[in-house]
């Protein structure tokens, strides 16, 4: 239907963007009508953001989506992530104090698999030949013992030139307390190769510790170009599109942050897709009544995990990016190299492996007909049965079975299995792996998963969704009405969020609440000039956290905090929510040990835009199958009935095995499965004891 027809002069619309690594997925809401829009277009890797156009010029042609009437556009995207993993960053070289030259060589002292004889310690982003020591030392206490040597921060500068490198990053002992030599080195080197971009730990993140601090800084600064490049390239082509709304992007830390801000601190976007993809989440199950969710997002290269506890997503730092850690504040996911595209093979042992190379999108699995020849776990569930029964990704994919059955026959070849049964073993294989990581992170956090939902999304987390949460031994599933755009989702409804930081390094004592509260005050008032500069008029919502530990303790935990604690002194609160938070990590506390504040955290938010979906009164009613198809189950043939999800209505039951095929997506339904619509239209699982 013509724009013309379908578009309307007062519309306002609010899209979220997700680029994986597969497909790039847009979600599009119109608020006035509360219509809501949303697509997959396959990504194009050689030219990132091309998709970007040709998703708008689909949605416009399809939905009458007018550019002129975007008012807010948010954009996740793996640019950053996806530079740190393929290596392809910013040559860098790394100023530090003369005689710490080898603080990313010895990081932490302890090797990636601490029970594995083989395994080697990753090639860093800074190689050793371009780390150079600055004679500077600032004491502990912020007192400076010796000045930065400025003729050695000429020769650095020479010696970095030499090596061709792009950019700086200086990082200096204790810039926590007080960053003024990393300061006086960065202008130094700005006077002397202003052509050079220059980071400093301090102002990427001013946290103690200077191995953290110090690869945070390198981070930021590796990924700086291309991400910096790729905001200005967005910002052109969405302004020659006619866009008006300044583009946001997500941030790790699952909310949102204008492009301007997104160039100069890239690290925080890192984690964007995965954290945008919780944030949907987090939202569509509060809308549904849940409070304690666990997230399974599915892409085609990776599965993220995360939990959501009292309708709010947990967070934390030290996620990994790669091979390295990102120790600036991140909703908390756990990715496995397991998705859809994971590429399943036969080694020397002729033992069955899946992942974590994936086919991405170009040549994708076999099934997809575009080339690929290598059997994936997408080509394993269409050989089963659970797919290929319509078209995928809105029409753009049309399954192709003969390629699905030749590639997995090739493997079936090597292991002496029939098709059918390799097929399932690639299955098996997958569930095992994301099993085994699912359980290491709930042990991490302390929680029993029985208590938790599942949640499904992404293209694969509803194929794959069910069939995992049987092995959990969870009781329910909540599959909501779009899980192929959560992510998209996530964007649209994220708050702008800013993190701020003091270090303290403190006992709790009553000698220690003025430093608090000037600290609290401190970064309340840079928090309201962050969400003021990001363009936020509204009223803002400041939340208190501290890294708290007992003394003789090596790390800290998160403990949320009461301001109003701090105001009146209330140091027994305090510990009394430490303790707590110990004891539920880690089943013990010790009520008379020593209490150490190590760091004072405070999150700035602006809220979101308010968006409500039209909801409908439940009829109860047993939903009829479109057909029955053949699908093999637990190595079985059996007949299933086929559902289109466009056509249940709330308050439908039905039984599995069953296969719900949508456009963005196709859930499997294991045996003795109870599945009912719920007001939402999401379909609520319950399975069996």
């Amino acid at each position: 239907m013509p724009m013309s027809e379908k578009g309307n002069a007062a519309a306002d619309w609010k899209v979220g963007v997700d680029i994986g690594g597969t497909f790039i997925d847009f979600c599009a809401l119109e608020t006035h009508s509360g219509r809501m829009a949303s697509l997959k277009v396959l990504t194009t890797p050689d030219d990132p953001g091309a998709e970007l156009m040709t998703g708008l010029s689909l949605l416009a042609e399809r939905e009458g989506l007018d550019p002129i009437a975007v008012s807010r556009f948010v954009h996740g995207t793996t640019v950053g992530m996806n530079t740190v993993i393929q290596r392809k960053g910013a040559s860098l070289a790394l100023f530090t104090n003369a005689g710490f030259e080898d603080v990313i060589e010895l990081a932490r002292l302890r090797m990636p698999e601490t029970y594995s004889l083989f395994c080697s310690r990753p090639d860093q982003l800074v190689s050793r030949d371009r780390v150079f020591g600055i004679p500077a030392r600032m004491r502990s206490d912020g007192s400076e013992a010796a000045p930065p040597d400025l003729a050695s921060v000429a020769d650095a500068v020479a010696a970095a030139r030499a090596k061709g490198v792009a950019g700086i990053v200086v990082s200096f002992l204790h810039a926590w307390r007080d960053d003024g030599h990393e300061r006086r080195v960065k202008a130094e080197v700005a006077r002397l190769a202003p052509d050079l971009f220059v980071f400093t730990s301090a102002e990427v993140w001013p946290v103690i510790r200077e191995y953290e601090r110090t690869t945070t800084a390198i981070l930021n600064g590796y990924v700086h170009p291309r991400i910096s490049g790729y905001l200005t390239a967005l910002e052109e082509r969405l302004a020659a599109r006619g866009v008006p709304a300044t583009p946001l992007l997500t941030k790790s830390n699952g909310g949102v942050m204008n492009a301007a801000e997104g160039k100069r601190s890239c690290v925080k976007m890192l984690l964007s897709g995965a954290a945008s993809g919780v944030i949907g989440a987090a939202w569509l199950a509060r809308q549904a009544g849940e409070d304690r969710i666990l997230t399974l997002d599915i892409g085609g290269t990776s599965a993220d995990f995360a939990l959501i506890v009292d309708g709010q997503p947990q967070f934390g730092t030290g996620e990994m990016i790669g091979e390295f850690p990102l120790h600036i504040p991140s909703v908390a996911v756990s990715s496995i190299g397991i998705g859809g595209g994971s590429i399943a093979s036969v080694d020397e042992q002729a033992i069955l492996r899946v992942g974590p190379e994936s086919a991405g999108s170009t040549p994708g699995p076999a099934c997809y007909g575009r080339g690929g020849e290598r059997a994936t776990v997408t080509d394993a569930m269409v050989v089963c049965g659970w797919l290929g029964h319509s078209a995928m990704a809105y029409g753009q994919l049309q399954m192709d079975p003969a390629q699905a059955r030749a590639a997995v026959g090739r493997l079936a070849a090597r292991t002496g299995r029939s098709v059918e049964a390799t097929a399932q073993a690639i299955l098996d294989v997958a569930i095992s792996e994301l099993f085994v990581e699912v359980e290491k992170m709930a042990s991490r956090a302390g929680v029993d998963l029985r208590d938790f939902a599942l949640m499904p999304f992404g293209g694969g987390g509803p194929m794959l969704g069910a069939l995992l949460a049987r092995e959990l031994g969870l009781r329910r599933m909540l599959a909501p009405r779009r899980p192929g755009v959560v992510s998209a989702l996530g964007g649209l409804v994220a708050d702008l969020r800013g993190d701020f930081i003091r270090t303290l390094f403190r006992p709790l004592s009553p000698a220690v609440l003025p430093d608090l509260r000037e600290a609290v005050a401190q970064m309340a008032e840079e928090g309201r000039a962050w969400l003021a500069e990001q363009g936020h008029r509204g009223p803002v919502d400041l939340l208190l956290h501290a890294d708290m530990r007992y003394a003789g303790q090596s790390y800290e935990i998160e403990t949320s905090l009461d301001a109003d604690w701090l105001a009146r002194g209330d140091l027994d609160a305090i510990a009394g929510r430490f303790h707590a938070t110990h004891a539920r990590l880690y089943d013990f506390f010790d009520e008379k040990g020593h209490i150490e504040i190590v760091n004072l955290r405070l999150s700035a938010l602006g809220a979101g835009p308010s968006l409500a979906f039209p909801q409908a009164e439940e009829i109860d009613g047993e939903a009829l199958a479109e057909r029955s198809i053949a699908v093999h189950v637990d190595g079985a043939l059996a007949q299933v009935g086929l559902y289109r999800r466009a056509d249940l209505v709330p308050g439908q039951r039905f039984a599995g095995p069953a296969v719900v095929a949508q456009e963005d997506t196709t859930l499997a339904i294991p045996p003795g499965t109870q599945v009912r619509v719920d007001r939402h239209l999401n379909l609520q699982l319950t399975f069996p004891e």
